[in-house]
């Protein structure tokens, strides 16, 4: 959802189209270049875990913020519940991203 009502919302506080391409742009390079050693297959910048977590939370306030802003109300308010469902189903993944331990499982190498 930050994907698509982010920059929707950038263009529709800023006025302009412009902001559209660097919003966009953050919000689909941050994810997919930091991530924790045994995250992720491809690690292109290794960040202790509490990064991407940091990272994932910004994307989730961005798009409960940004559906409120550009859609309705009751359409942020199912952003925000799948938001806090995401985060609870991945309450093991967050307690290891915090710890900063190493996974406990196997790496798969390509």
């Amino acid at each position: 959802m930050a994907w698509i009502a982010g920059p929707w919302a950038a263009t529709g506080l800023t006025d302009t189209w412009l902001t559209t391409i660097p919003v966009l742009a953050i919000l689909v390079v941050l994810p997919g270049v930091f991530s924790t050693t045994g995250d992720k297959r491809h690690v292109v910048v290794a960040v202790s875990g509490r990064i991407p977590l940091l990272i994932e939370l910004i994307l989730a306030i961005v798009a409960i913020y940004s559906v409120f802003l550009v859609w309705t109300y009751i359409g942020g308010a199912v952003v925000a519940v799948v938001s806090l469902v995401m985060f609870i189903s991945g309450a093991s993944r967050t307690g290891w991203l915090i710890s900063n331990e190493p996974p406990d499982w196997p790496l798969q190498s390509k």
